[in-house]
């Protein structure tokens, strides 16, 4: 009898280790996921900035109104290239590739993107969003949704549950 208590206790054990590795494994690919679509997502905002080389310095956003969540786009569709642009490219972080009833489902949790200009026709394309666990925070020059994925209780203080993506465009000078 001593023998089977002790043979369900170690097997207790064991499918609580699987729970907690299985709980892990899901916030892990949870993680991996949405940077995938943060990289989708910067990928097309530097192909967007290249293909409209001219109007460059016009997709400037700065890191005080990052787009995304919290911005509303006042055009949806225009002939003007930089404001569709940004209107797609704003949706597209609220996850607007996927929707399920009004739920925008497609993309990260919080999803933000900032252009900043860094002089020189060069150009800082940065996507930020909420992640599930704290971590370090990125980088003091990575100033896009800064102290936006701070919350008031739990782990995620000092900007450490905020994950970023950032890319350097060159804008060559052609002539």
């Amino acid at each position: 009898m001593v023998e089977v208590l002790v043979t369900v206790v170690i097997l207790a054990l064991g499918l609580l280790g699987l729970v907690g590795l299985q709980t892990r494994l899901q916030a892990s690919e949870m993680e991996a996921y949405q940077r995938s679509q943060a990289l989708v997502l910067l990928d097309d905002m530097a192909n967007r900035l290249n293909s409209n080389r001219s109007q460059a310095a016009s997709y400037v956003t700065g890191t005080s109104t990052p787009l995304g969540t919290g911005y509303t786009c006042t055009v949806t569709s225009s002939s003007n290239t930089q404001v569709r642009d940004t209107c797609e490219w704003s949706e597209a972080l609220k996850g607007a590739a996927e929707v399920s009833g009004t739920n925008k489902l497609g993309a990260m949790v919080g999803g933000r993107g900032c252009v900043e200009s860094l002089g020189n026709n060069q150009y800082l394309i940065s996507v930020v969003w909420q992640g599930m666990n704290a971590t370090s925070a990125p980088p003091s020059s990575v100033a896009c949704g800064q102290n936006l994925y701070n919350s008031s209780s739990g782990s995620c203080t000092s900007d450490r549950c905020r994950r970023a993506v950032t890319t350097v465009v060159r804008i060559g000078t052609l002539s």
